[in-house]
């Protein structure tokens, strides 16, 4: 990789950990089209296992911080977070066998459906209280793992931390507030990447000098992004009407690109 490669790899992870830091969310679905068509990644599977390992890296990072606000459901996220490594195992096996085209192509599609799933406002409220014991098991049990299988394969597939489909899949699992589930998801996003990022890497398809800028200009950019998104507060939900939108475009343009090549 040239020395451009290398700046536009701390360039694109900025930009992810901007929109992470500003939106709250959603920001590494653009880890992999910024690793192809920026970057210029040559591989759709190599950019896949590349990011998993950066977003990884970011979802451990920002665990930290949620931890120690208390929001962090550890009996919910970790059962959740193991049956969805076991589907993000399956999913990145599965991706791995298909064409590299084909799999830009349903990411494509897949940034189209997540950019109008941010849509939808989100409830705040939820029951604080909540925690698997063995009293609730017989009812939390077969919902966290249900949902964890089916978004830990989506993750592993597409190589991405499915915080998006993990927040919403444990506030239906449990009814926990908003800002639990976001905590809580990391634990799994943490699981998902580390899975993914390992299946891959097993398989020579990591480049690690990316991953590691990648990792670099992310927590930069996180932390600018955490930084404006505290001071637009107040304007948090035109900016993720405006993210979603993007999310949208990209989406468009990925699934164009790889069926007309």
């Amino acid at each position: 990789m040239s020395g451009l490669a290398d700046v536009l790899a701390i360039f694109s992870g900025t930009l992810v950990g901007f929109t992470l830091g500003l939106v709250g969310g959603g920001g590494s679905i653009l880890a992999v089209p910024l690793l192809v068509y920026v970057v210029g990644v040559p591989s759709p599977h190599v950019a896949i296992g590349t990011s998993a390992v950066a977003v990884a890296a970011s979802a451990a990072g920002n665990l930290f911080g949620h931890a120690r606000a208390g929001n962090v459901k550890w009996s919910c996220a970790i059962v959740f977070a193991a049956f969805g490594a076991i589907g993000a195992a399956g999913g990145a096996a599965l991706g791995k066998m298909v064409d590299g085209g084909r799999l830009l192509a349903m990411f494509g599609v897949l940034m189209v459906v997540v950019g109008v799933l941010m849509l939808r406002p989100r409830r705040s409220d939820g029951d604080a209280d909540v925690r698997l014991t063995l009293a609730s098991a017989p009812r939390l049990l077969p919902l966290l793992s249900g949902f964890g299988l089916a978004v830990g394969m989506l993750s592993g597939f597409f190589g991405i931390g499915g915080g998006f489909l993990i927040v919403p899949g444990l506030v239906a699992a449990t009814a926990m507030p908003l800002i639990c589930a976001i905590g809580s998801s990391l634990v799994a996003v943490t699981a998902f990447g580390v899975t993914t990022a390992i299946s891959y890497a097993l398989s020579g398809l990591v480049d690690w000098r990316l991953a590691v800028l990648f990792v670099i200009g992310g927590a930069a950019g996180g932390a600018l992004g955490i930084w404006l998104g505290a001071r637009l507060a107040a304007r948090k939900r035109a900016l993720t009407l405006v993210f979603s939108a993007v999310v949208i475009m990209v989406g468009v343009y990925v699934f164009g690109a790889a069926i007309l090549t």
